[in-house]
């Protein structure tokens, strides 16, 4: 593959790439960089997850290692549950996004690496580039209850940069929410003696409902990828999708950011009264024929719940067993 075609699979569905000048030097130079990303694993793995597990199959395609963080800490510090049920969910995630494709990723839990003394000192000295009113900003997005935010919530942000350093990371790859974390990291980080690290952030799909982005507070929206057809169905049938309209249309973006990277097609099947059966091979072509309105809201809901299922199918199969498994120390 071309350094234009790893590029161009690099920055596919992405909000941006900070710098893509970076980006393309470290291409040109490094034959496998490092790229990572990091996931609490608290509750369940859901619709914004495969995203940004899209993004490092991409990735990976380009030439990347992957790298998965499941921060445990992180989880723990963000109020996410107690360590008994981080443990389990750790777990759970990594056969998960195993089953999706990332087999070949290098699996690290946090807890491996994040006591460690050379770690903390790093910590500690990331503490003294930032100021307290910056941490808080950088965690508006990822945060609860950041009004009322323990200490731990200002550790986090900087345990998340230093990550960056001792996962030996070259590029950090998350949702857009992450930017400002990631922002202050690249502000910081030459102070504890690393490099910047190239952003690469992804966006987020909108809430169901259609109002603000999806959420797994919010019931109506949330869907897990160990969720019932018929649940998915329930919602996805009831979602915000305006006949022609391409903003915020949270149907159109789970298209686009899941169905089509998984599965390079959308088939619609329909009365011929209404069209016949039709098979999309690109989003654009799909996107156009829904702006033109020649495509019903419902037969899309229709088609989006059938290719869901059939790309959750392997997650309903893993294990939900919560043996012990062995994590990748660095």
């Amino acid at each position: 593959m071309d350094l234009d075609s790893r590029l161009s699979l690099v920055k596919e569905n992405t909000v941006e790439v900070v710098l893509e000048e970076e980006l393309e030097g470290l291409l040109s130079s490094k034959k496998n960089p490092v790229v990572y990303c990091g996931y609490e694993p608290s509750g369940k793995v859901h619709l914004g997850h495969l995203v940004t597990i899209n993004k490092l199959l991409q990735m990976q395609k380009a030439g990347f290692k992957v790298k998965i963080l499941l921060a445990d800490w992180h989880a723990f510090l963000n109020k996410k549950g107690d360590w008994e049920f981080i443990k389990k969910m750790s777990v759970e995630w990594r056969k998960i996004f195993q089953k999706f494709g990332l087999k070949n990723a290098e699996f690290v839990l946090g807890s491996s690496f994040q006591m460690k003394s050379n770690y903390f000192e790093d910590v500690l000295t990331l503490s003294s580039h930032a100021t307290v009113n910056r941490g808080l900003r950088s965690m508006q997005e990822v945060s609860r209850d950041l009004e009322n935010a323990h200490v731990s919530q200002i550790v986090y942000p900087l345990m998340q940069i230093a990550d960056v350093k001792h996962l030996k990371a070259d590029v950090a790859q998350g949702g857009i929410e992450q930017r400002k974390i990631y922002m202050l990291g690249r502000e910081t980080i030459e102070s504890i003696g690393y490099k910047k690290p190239v952003l690469v952030h992804t966006p987020l799909i909108s809430s169901l409902t259609g109002s603000g982005k999806m959420s797994s507070s919010d019931p109506f929206s949330f869907i897990s990828v160990t969720d019932s057809e018929e649940t998915i169905r329930q919602k996805i049938s009831k979602a915000f999708c305006p006949a022609g309209i391409v903003e915020q249309n949270p149907v159109l973006e789970i298209a686009r950011l899941i169905i089509f990277p998984r599965l390079g097609k959308l088939e619609i099947n329909r009365d011929a009264r209404f069209g016949g059966n039709a098979l999309f091979e690109s989003f654009s072509a799909l996107e156009k024929e829904f702006v033109a309105r020649s495509l019903h809201p419902m037969d899309l809901k229709k088609a989006l719940v059938d290719s869901l299922c059939e790309i959750f199918l392997p997650a309903k199969t893993a294990s939900k067993k919560s043996d012990a498994f062995a994590l990748e120390k660095i």
